[in-house]
């Protein structure tokens, strides 16, 4: 697929006004809609305003990026705009951006675009490409000069007559082979088209023996844009010092221009310029810089010479399956909120999903029938209670893994969900069938580091034996050994866990009307603080520990908490309109479905342009409705849901009307703190 499939007439803005990034992202959605390639436009713009939220994608030099990867883009397509005045996009070099590109990608099927939005991401690195889309006269030569720039970089389309595109591309490289052999390398190693420089060919960019003195790996969250620019800027500036240099692409279609295991070795230097996550362990031994992928971008030259330098710092592979940019300078705290949320995030399915069924089955029982039974008095409700039973059981064990592995890579995984799986049996000395203590959520989590590290120790203890038994240490020695320390380990301190969490049950349970609303309110008001962040997480995952200790109230409190947010801002654009520009009014609309579906996360947009207005109103409103679900005594057996599972809430109404007085107070507090805009 080319630039020029993805780009239609309808999609192009020339000689646009625009007086600021808002009015700019909402005229860029209507001519990405006016090409067709959206089924929902407000569900698009709210994943493009999302995606600003994280940081601008303002590249700098005059140019704008924003992108969005979401279920709203029905199928994939470009718009671009030119803005000859320029708009102040919050460029990091305070430039005015003159040439925007916005990139709509869907959010599952195929990645045939990938390739097309790559090559556009590198034409505009490439010097006057920039400067001739801005001074076209027409969307007949804004399409014409981005063709002929791909053709001349890439070569002509497959079945066309290339001959003339292929000299063009020939001088490009400066290899002397033809446009064919290039594109031939190029897949050969698993590229991008026909580029053989920018997909594992030489490209000019190789020293005469084949080989390069600096590698890169370059990738970014969405791997769309940014992972493409990044390679490309480091590559040319790697030719212009006369620095082999080349560029493994981490983006949406996986990795391409592979470094090998050969290059690796010959590298004086590896600059990783990433956001995310990305393969480490093939560069242990090696000098390595770290940077955000942006740094690739705007400092290239600064990278590439100081990879060179002789200073850059061996790198040491611990284990850990990828190791992002930032990892060298993370505090103990972050690393281990980082293993924790490895496991959150992998246990909260099992939870939601467990969860909801267990509370239909209530939903659609008979209590009348057996009292002591209920749950499991009618064969649906009991089938479903069954599966959910099955499903819920499996939080803490997966809990337990997934830190694990966050800790120590796969060979983590098996001895984590061993020892979460003894955590949760309560197992002891005495009795090691377990039954005896109630370890509960505290003691997987301390499982999970337990194993983890044990399974680092167990790496760092065999590192020391013949390269002959590498084999088995994966398939023997890891996991028997490890599964066995961890088992020991867990099960010395599941009395000591179960102590603490029987302790922290009957406080709660013998908390009275006013302390127990206290704590509503403090869970309440930690869901708004950073919606979706570590406070946001602490309460949710404090909650759902609670569920399986019968505390069904807390869960209550911490769900009305997180309807909140997004509810106070959709009646507030509803209510002061004068306080909120036309597109603010449009996305209020979603937040009242985000809101009452417990998608906390739909006020972030409006937190991020206004916090202290905004979150300070959503904490007070977040706080009132989780005192009031205490105080009316409302329950929830769900872990999530919404307004979607009501039925199953104990005092139903009077929760409705917690959530209701908490929304209320939240708007009116945000209307008066607000001023008015001025559009």
């Amino acid at each position: 697929m080319r630039i020029t499939e993805l780009l239609k007439r309808e999609s192009i803005g020339l000689d646009v006004a625009a007086d600021s990034k808002e009015e700019a992202i909402d005229k860029l959605v209507s001519l990405m809609d006016a090409g067709g390639r959206l089924n929902d436009k407000a569900g698009y713009k709210e994943g493009i305003l999302a995606r600003e939220a994280l940081g601008s994608t303002a590249i700098g030099e005059g140019i704008a990026i924003p992108h969005a990867k979401v279920e709203a883009v029905k199928e994939p397509g470009l718009a671009a705009m030119v803005v000859r005045d320029g708009v102040d996009y919050e460029a990091f070099d305070g430039s005015l951006a003159h040439l925007l590109f916005m990139i709509a990608a869907p959010a599952g099927g195929a990645d045939v675009h990938l390739e097309a939005l790559s090559r556009l991401s590198t034409l505009l690195m490439n010097p006057g490409f920039k400067e001739n889309l801005i001074a076209a006269k027409d969307k007949d030569e804004f399409l014409k000069i981005i063709d002929e720039a791909e053709v001349a970089r890439f070569g002509a389309p497959e079945g066309a007559d290339a001959g003339k595109d292929g000299q063009a591309s020939d001088e490009l490289d400066g290899n002397g082979q033809t446009d064919g052999e290039s594109a031939g390398k190029g897949k050969a190693s698993g590229g991008m088209g026909g580029d053989a420089k920018a997909s594992g060919g030489l490209g000019g960019n190789a020293n005469a023996s084949g080989g390069y003195r600096v590698l890169a790996v370059t990738a970014c969250p969405t791997g769309i844009a940014h992972t493409y620019m990044a390679a490309e800027n480091l590559e040319n500036t790697g030719k212009k010092l006369g620095i082999p240099l080349k560029a493994e692409t981490d983006g949406s279609g996986g990795a391409q221009n592979v470094l090998t295991r050969e290059e690796i070795a010959a590298a004086d230097a590896i600059i990783i310029a990433a956001d995310k996550n990305v393969e480490m362990a093939r560069f242990d031994g090696k000098p390595v810089i770290m940077v955000p992928v942006a740094d690739g971008i705007h400092k290239a030259e600064e990278l590439v010479n100081r990879a060179v330098s002789g200073t850059v710092p061996v790198y040491h592979h611990t284990g850990s399956e990828g190791v992002s940019s930032d990892s060298g300078n993370d505090s103990v705290g972050r690393t281990i909120y980082k293993h924790l949320m490895n496991g959150v995030s992998h246990m909260l399915p099992f939870v939601i999903g467990g969860g909801i069924l267990i509370a239909l089955a209530f939903l659609f029982d008979d209590y009348s029938i057996d009292p002591s039974n209920f749950g499991k008095n009618t064969p649906l409700a009991a089938y479903l209670k069954t599966i959910g039973e099955q499903a819920f059981g499996m939080m803490l064990p997966i809990l337990a893994g997934f830190i694990a592995m966050s800790i120590a890579d796969r060979p983590g995984l098996a001895v984590g969900l061993v020892a979460g799986m003894i955590a949760k049996m309560g197992a002891t000395f005495a009795n090691p069938a377990g039954g005896d203590v109630n370890a509960g959520f505290l003691g997987a989590l301390f499982a999970g580091f337990v194993g983890g590290y044990i399974v680092v120790g167990l790496r760092k203890l065999f590192s020391k034996l013949p390269k002959s038994l590498e084999g088995i240490k994966p398939v023997l020695l890891y996991p028997v050994i490890g599964i066995f320390l961890a088992a020991v380990v867990t099960t010395f301190i599941n009395p000591y866990m179960g102590m603490i969490n029987d302790g922290l049950t009957h406080f709660l349970n013998g908390m009275g009307g006013a302390s127990r609303i206290v704590l509503g309110m403090v869970l309440g008001g930690m869901m708004s603080i950073d919606m979706g962040g570590p406070f946001n997480k602490a309460a949710y995952v404090f909650g759902t520990a609670q569920l399986a200790e019968g505390n069904f109230e807390v869960m209550a409190a911490v769900m009305a908490g997180g309807m909140v947010p997004p509810i106070a801002i959709a009646l507030c654009t509803t209510f002061f309109k004068k306080k909120f520009t036309a597109k603010d009014r449009q996305s209020g609309i979603v937040n009242y479905v985000m809101g009452l579906s417990f998608i906390t996360e739909g006020a972030i947009p409006f937190a991020a342009q206004d916090p202290l207005r905004v979150i300070p109103s959503c904490i007070i409103g977040s706080a009132l409705a989780g005192g009031l679900s205490m105080a009316f005594g409302c329950t929830l057996r769900a872990p999530h849901g919404g307004i979607f599972v009501l039925p199953t809430i104990g005092n139903p109404f009077m929760y409705l009307a917690a959530v209701v007085a908490g929304a209320a107070v939240g708007c009116i507090i945000l209307g008066f703190l607000k001023k008015n805009v001025n559009e």
